[in-house]
């Protein structure tokens, strides 16, 4: 019953809703956010020039925009000044999406290599899983197929969203090593997963899965035995902060979802196709990217200071 209602209120946020939501093209359910589609300053004459797939702040007053084309990594300050870009020509087949280590390294997925790849923060490439151009099945330890997103746990293990073709997340420690398999079952009954898309760890070290075909989100305890599912589109990041709060974009909707507790608790309208998401765990505010390549841009959805979780 719990989750019917739950559903029911997000059907309600996403569908044909009535006053100033409906009639804002961006806009905070419960106006907790101010919501700003032209955050980002580029430098005069400059441009995107590909698609702007991924969006992570730091946490220490730095953003990186992934874009597809190279320079990969654009970074700016959180109040949207440009400050430098990197990435070479040829470092990505596809640049799909950058995540910050809790050490400051950044991850960043590729794949049509069938790769993930961890830099330091000054951009030196350290460490690579996967096989270049080698594809594995749901049962591989060392390959993948299509990899699309990473999260790092407090303790440096490795968990990868192996979903574009597979249907699991894999786990390693902090030095490579193969862990475990979470999911590995293709389907929509409980524990199984259609196309993850994202993932997350929270601080009891339970796994949060973005399990987009099925429109929700699964929670797999630090084991990986299934607990339970939220529902909610979730074709885009998934993030979540230490105090518990998930935050799941989605590019066919257009929006965030915030849960918290296992309810809806907002839902923000942001521009674009948001495929990229970051949430600042300093401050709250949610940065999306849009797949959208003909109109490629960051949105910054700003916590008003009146607002409490």
């Amino acid at each position: 019953m719990r989750k019917f209602v739950l559903l029911s209120v997000f059907l309600i946020a996403v569908g044909p809703v009535t006053g100033a939501f409906a009639q804002s093209s961006l806009a905070s359910m419960f106006d907790r956010y101010d919501v700003n589609a032209k955050w980002a300053q580029l430098p005069a004459g400059q441009s995107w020039g590909g698609t702007t797939t991924w969006v992570t702040p730091d946490g220490k007053g730095n953003v990186i925009v992934m874009v597809r084309t190279a320079p990969y990594f654009r970074v700016f300050t959180t109040d949207g000044k440009f400050v430098r870009a990197w990435g070479e020509a040829g470092l990505f087949n596809q640049a799909h999406s950058v995540h910050f280590g809790p050490d400051g390294a950044i991850w960043a997925t590729d794949p049509n290599d069938h790769v993930v790849h961890k830099f330091t923060p000054d951009g030196k490439l350290v460490m690579t899983l996967g096989k270049k151009g080698v594809t594995g099945d749901d049962t591989s330890r060392e390959a993948f197929n299509r990899p699309n997103a990473v999260a790092i746990a407090p303790n440096g293990d490795i968990y990868i969203s192996d979903g574009y073709v597979n249907s699991r997340i894999v786990q390693f420690n902090k030095d490579g090593k193969f862990v475990k398999i979470i999911g590995g079952k293709k389907g929509n009954r409980p524990g199984e997963i259609q196309l993850p898309h994202g993932v997350a760890i929270d601080a009891q070290g339970r796994i949060i899965v973005g399990d987009s075909d099925n429109k929700r989100i699964s929670i797999f305890d630090k084991d990986g035995k299934f607990l339970k599912s939220l529902p909610g589109p979730s074709r885009g990041g998934t993030i979540v902060t230490p105090d518990g709060t998930i935050y799941s974009s989605d590019v066919n909707n257009g929006l965030v979802a915030v849960f918290k507790n296992d309810q809806l608790v907002d839902v923000i309208k942001v521009e674009g196709r948001p495929h990229g998401l970051g949430v600042d765990p300093t401050t709250g505010d949610v940065y999306t990217s849009s797949s959208n390549g003909e109109v490629p841009n960051v949105t910054k959805a700003s916590l008003k200071k009146a607002s409490t979780n």
